[in-house]
């Protein structure tokens, strides 16, 4: 009889993984409780305020923004987009879909620079999050949805929080390079002036490393709407539910119709968070 190959031993990961899962939903489950119930009433609010005006109201907007923050072309362009999207009778989804983008990235951005910064100003901090969001940025992002569904049940909540953690990453990492970025001279001038810390913060970094940091939030923005089918796998209402329900049941068609909203809404945020002022197409 052969002898098993020597191997080594198995590590629990998974079993410390679960125990920490379990630590938390039974010592803070209110706080989980509370934040479903605040990120759901702001979703479905958002979510009832888009749809309650008619869809050509909100088309004329969506233009008129458009036409403001790019130019003409681009407002035309949207009034097509969104129109197409009214004439597949896709339009109260889409409108679900970008209340959840919208929640999502908003979260996002207001998790992603206050840490972008602190990284940027402190090597140590710098230090500690870089492996972080390289873990962040590799995990499957079918694996964040397996505790989020665990403290929040099915919904548009877990998918939400899985978005947040899914885009969170790029916001940290392009808010610390653009800070780093900002020529040393401009803030050894500032502390020749004798400005404090915040002021050259706010006044000299933040201003100068804008570009690099609504990159970052343009790159929050797209992977949010990447997101969206796999939301829809557990129950957030809108074009990812549609897109999936396509999927499970083999209807080509209306999974194209679903899936070409999305390509409108992902154009359009896109040019809309990317368009510096200094380079609008009037």
């Amino acid at each position: 009889m052969r002898e098993t190959a020597w191997q080594v031993p198995r590590i629990p990961v998974g079993d410390w993984f679960q125990a920490v899962v379990d630590w938390l939903q039974n010592n803070i489950g209110p706080f989980f409780d509370a934040v479903d119930t605040i990120i759901k009433g702001v979703v479905e609010g958002l979510s009832d305020a888009l749809q309650a005006p008619p869809a050509p109201v909100l088309i004329i907007l969506f233009a008129a923004l458009g036409w403001w923050q790019r130019g003409w072309r681009f407002g035309v362009g949207s009034a097509v987009g969104f129109a197409l999207i009214d004439s597949l009778d896709r339009f109260p989804s889409a409108m679900q879909t970008l209340a959840q983008v919208l929640v999502a990235g908003v979260v996002a951005v207001a998790i992603a620079v206050p840490i972008g910064i602190l990284a940027a100003r402190n090597a140590a901090v710098s230090r500690i999050v870089r492996p972080v969001l390289d873990f962040m940025q590799t995990l499957p992002a079918f694996v964040y949805l397996i505790p989020v569904i665990f403290f929040f049940s099915i919904g548009p909540v877990p998918g939400v929080v899985a978005t947040v953690v899914f885009a969170l990453p790029p916001g940290v990492r392009l808010t610390e390079l653009g800070i780093r970025q900002v020529d040393p001279e401009m803030v050894e001038a500032g502390e020749a002036f004798g400005s404090p810390p915040r002021k050259i913060l706010t006044e000299i970094q933040l201003p100068l490393a804008m570009p690099t940091i609504l990159a970052g939030v343009n790159q929050i923005i797209m992977l949010s709407l990447s997101m969206v089918v796999i939301s829809g796998m557990v129950g957030a209402p809108g074009l990812g539910a549609e897109v999936y329900a396509a999927v499970t049941s083999l209807k080509l068609g209306s999974g194209f119709e679903a899936g070409l909203g999305v390509v409108v809404l992902a154009i359009y945020l896109d040019r809309l968070s990317s368009a510096p002022p200094e380079r609008k197409d009037r």
